[in-house]
C-alpha cells in the first residue's frame, strides 16, 4: 500500500514553497529515488520521493517537486506541524510520515552523510539506488550542531547546522546540472572572497551514469548543496533600506551627508560583483553573439514588452522610448556573453564583517533550467542591481508617507537623490570608471527590459508598488 495521491495534494498545498498555488492539479506519478544512511541506530528511515504534479489549467504541463520525509512507526507529537499522513509502506510497514526538514533526528542523517562522504573514495557516498553525496575538501563539519529550518524561504527549503553549514534542499527538480553548484563549485574551488563557500552536495542519478543515454538513463537529478554559514551576515537589501531610512529621518541633509550613507557600501559591491564575473569568464566558456544573434536579443525584449502591455496598459505611452532602446541594442554586432548570476538584486547579497558575498546563484527561479544555463551578458546582472537600488528609497518613501503624509515632496527628491548617488558609486566601481558608448547601450537595454518585467510582477502580486517601475521607465531616455 502507499499513500493515496490525496495525501500529496493537501500537503503540497500547505507548503510555501509549492510553485502552483492557485492553479488545479493531480498528483500524477509518486517515485522513491532512495533513502539517506541512518547515523545512529535511533535515526529515523528518511527517504526522498519525488512527487509530479500535473496541472489542469490552459497552461498544462508538469513539475517535480523533492518530499523528503522521516518515517516513524508511532506518532511524534513534536513534528504534527509537519505531519504528511500514514500508510503501509511496502518496504517499511505502518509509518507516520513527517517532512524530514522539521525533523532534527533526519537532518542528522544528512550531515552525517556529507561527512562520511568526504573519506569515500572518489569523495562521494552512493548507494544502489544512485544518491550520492559530495564532498570539497578543505573544511570539517560539526557534527553536534543543531539543525533549525529557515522559515522565510519560497521556492526552496534551508537548514542551518548551528553556526558551522547550511543545507539548501531544491524543492522544484529539473533534470541537470543546477547552476547554483556548478557556480559556486567553481568560485570555492578558486578561492573566491565574495561567495559562501561550498562544502558538498547531494544528487540522485537516474538509471546507469555511465550509460551517456538522456532521459531515463544516466540523467543527473541535483537535489541540495551544503555551503559556508555566514553567522555574522546582513542582509543587503536590509542594510540599503537601514540607509534610506536613516536619511529620511534626518531631515534635510542631502544623501553624501547623512550618517547612514551608503555609497561606500555600494562601491565595495561593485568591486565585489566585478570580481566574480571575471573569475566567471575565466572559467566557464565565453562566447560572442554575432550580428543575428544580438537582433535576437532585441527581438526577446520587444516581445516581453509586447506581452507586458497586455497586462500593464500604463506602459504605452513609454512603449516607443523602450524600443528605441532595444533599437540601439541591435546595432551592435558583437557582444560577449558568458556565465552570471542570473536574478542579482540586494536580496542575493549579504555584508559580512569581510566584506560582500554574492548568494543564490541558481538564476531566475521562473525560467526552465535550459535557459538559466545559457551565458548571457554580464550587464544583465549589473541592471538588476541598478534596479534594486532604485527601488529601496522608494520603498522607504511609501512607508514613511503612510505616517507622515506631510513633507512627501521633499521625501521623493531625496529617494531619488539616494537611489542616484548608489547606481552612480556602484556602476562606476564595476566598470572602474565610465562605460564606453556600446556598453551604455547594453546596460540601457537591459535596465529597460528590467523595469517592463517589474512593471508585470507588482501589477500582479503589489499593485501598490508599481509606480516604483513606472516611474523608471518614464526615466529612460530623458
Amino acid at each position: 500500500m502507499i499513500p493515496e495521491p490525496d495525501v500529496f495534494h493537501r500537503y503540497l498545498g500547505r507548503t510555501r514553497w509549492f510553485g502552483g498555488k492557485g492553479r488545479p492539479f493531480q498528483i500524477s506519478d509518486v517515485r522513491r529515488i532512495g533513502e539517506v544512511p541512518t547515523s545512529r541506530e535511533s535515526s529515523p528511515v528518511v527517504v526522498i520521493d519525488l512527487v509530479e504534479v500535473a496541472y489542469g489549467d490552459s497552461e498544462g504541463g508538469t513539475e517535480v517537486y523533492q518530499v523528503p520525509m522521516s518515517f516513524y512507526t508511532d506518532p511524534e507529537t513534536r513534528l504534527d506541524h509537519a505531519f504528511i499522513g500514514w500508510w503501509e509502506d511496502p518496504t517499511h510497514g505502518w509509518v507516520h510520515a513527517y517532512d524530514a526538514l522539521h525533523d532534527r533526528e533526519a537532518m542528522d542523517c544528512w550531515l552525517a552523510a556529507f561527512d562520511r562522504a568526504a573519506r569515500e573514495p572518489g569523495g562521494n557516498l552512493s548507494d544502489e539506488s544512485g544518491l550520492r553525496f559530495h564532498r570539497l575538501p578543505g573544511h570539517d563539519l560539526d557534527l553536534e550542531a543543531h539543525s533549525t529550518l529557515f522559515s522565510g524561504e519560497q521556492s526552496n527549503s534551508s537548514v542551518a547546522y548551528g553556526e558551522d553549514s547550511l543545507m539548501k534542499v531544491f524543492r522544484k527538480i529539473t533534470p541537470g546540472v543546477n547552476p547554483d553548484i556548478s557556480v559556486h563549485e567553481v568560485l570555492t574551488r578558486t578561492g573566491s572572497e565574495h561567495i559562501a563557500a561550498l562544502y558538498g552536495w547531494l544528487d540522485w542519478v537516474d538509471g546507469d551514469p555511465e550509460s551517456g543515454a538522456d532521459e531515463g538513463s544516466g540523467t543527473i537529478l541535483q537535489l541540495a548543496m551544503l555551503q559556508q554559514f555566514l553567522r555574522t551576515a546582513s542582509d543587503g537589501w536590509d542594510l540599503a533600506l537601514a540607509s534610506a531610512r536613516n536619511l529620511f529621518a534626518e531631515g534635510d541633509l542631502h544623501a553624501y551627508e547623512a550618517g547612514g550613507d551608503f555609497a561606500a557600501e555600494a562601491e565595495r559591491l561593485g568591486v565585489a560583483l566585478r570580481d566574480v564575473h571575471g573569475v566567471l569568464a575565466e572559467n566557464f566558456p565565453v562566447e560572442r553573439l554575432d550580428a543575428a544573434a544580438v537582433r535576437a536579443l532585441a527581438d526577446g525584449m520587444d516581445a516581453r514588452l509586447d506581452a507586458a502591455l497586455e497586462v500593464v496598459p500604463e506602459l504605452a505611452p513609454h512603449a516607443g522610448t523602450l524600443r528605441a532602446a532595444y533599437d540601439r541594442l541591435r546595432r551592435l554586432d558583437d557582444v560577449a556573453v558568458q556565465q552570471i548570476h542570473g536574478d542579482l538584486h540586494l536580496g542575493q547579497t549579504l555584508r559580512t564583517s569581510l566584506g560582500w558575498k554574492i548568494v543564490d546563484f541558481e538564476g531566475e527561479p521562473a525560467k526552465p533550467l535550459a535557459e538559466r544555463l545559457k551565458p548571457d551578458s554580464p550587464w544583465r546582472d549589473v541592471a538588476g542591481m541598478l534596479r534594486s537600488f532604485d527601488y529601496v528609497p522608494h520603498v522607504v518613501e511609501r512607508q514613511f508617507a503612510e505616517d507622515q503624509p506631510e513633507g512627501a515632496e521633499q521625501r521623493a527628491y531625496r529617494a531619488e537623490e539616494w537611489a542616484h548617488r548608489n547606481r552612480n558609486h556602484f556602476l562606476t566601481a564595476y566598470a572602474d570608471g565610465a562605460l564606453d558608448e556600446d556598453q551604455r547601450v547594453l546596460l540601457d537595454a537591459y535596465v529597460a527590459d528590467k523595469a517592463v518585467y517589474e512593471t508585470v510582477y507588482e501589477t500582479r502580486n503589489r499593485p501598490t508598488w508599481v509606480a516604483i517601475p513606472l516611474e523608471a521607465v518614464a526615466r529612460i531616455g530623458a
